[in-house]
């Protein structure tokens, strides 16, 4: 999932991001307002995480900027801004949820995944294929009793396909969404990545899932 951090303490932008990215999460980063509008317009982000108090352009200006174009990508305020007033204006400018600083990084992540919840518009954190589980808020992958274990990279390109199930995607589109603006680009990367999971989700079992479409990408689909 491939989240738009924008915050302009960059202490703090630094450490919200490197957390973010070791628990699965693709984070592209920026400190002012016209910076993240740029960002927002030429990128296809599952949740943006926006300060108010940013240079340029403020994040209730930002996030009326985007709406007004019909971007309706999920967007959480994490701000010092605390009145009443300030959580009104943030919520009634579009935004999905409002967290005040100082923050729990847990509680921030927990918000995260409700925001990417109503994003997929799903009731539930468990997306499932045939006997093949991915619970996305505690990241356990399970075929049938078996947990299987994966790197974090491997979750996100897993997460990402399933959910797309049924639905061809090209080996760039899934480096689009898991990755970065910093990533240096790799053509080879996500077939390692597709070479480990198919090992660790279909070897052994009868029932195949994961499928190369040549030319093409790949698909999650029963066959």
């Amino acid at each position: 999932m491939r989240l738009l951090l924008v915050e302009d303490e960059k202490i703090l932008n630094k450490t919200i991001a490197e957390r973010l990215t070791r628990i699965g999460y693709s984070v592209d980063s920026c400190f002012d307002g016209e910076d993240a509008i740029y960002y927002i317009e030429n990128t296809e982000y599952d949740g943006i995480i926006l300060d108010v108090m940013i240079p340029k352009i403020n994040g209730f200006d930002v996030i009326r900027r985007i709406r007004e174009k019909k971007i309706n990508t999920p967007v959480l305020f994490l701000t010092a801004k605390d009145s009443d007033e300030d959580i009104i204006e943030g919520l009634d400018s579009g935004a999905n949820d409002y967290l005040t600083k100082p923050f729990s990084f847990g509680v921030l992540c927990a918000r995260i995944r409700a925001m990417l919840r109503v994003k997929e518009n799903v009731s539930t954190a468990v997306l499932e294929l045939s006997d093949l589980s991915v619970d996305t808020t505690k990241r356990i992958v399970k075929r049938g009793d078996n947990i299987i274990e994966l790197s974090s990279k491997e979750y996100s390109v897993l997460e990402y396909l399933i959910r797309n199930k049924g639905i061809v995607v090209s080996k760039e589109r899934i480096e689009e969404n898991i990755t970065n603006y910093d990533y240096e680009a790799n053509s080879d990367i996500i077939k390692v990545y597709i070479h480990h999971l198919r090992k660790k989700i279909d070897e052994g079992y009868e029932k195949k899932l994961l499928h190369t479409v040549k030319n093409s990408g790949y698909v999650l689909k029963e066959e």
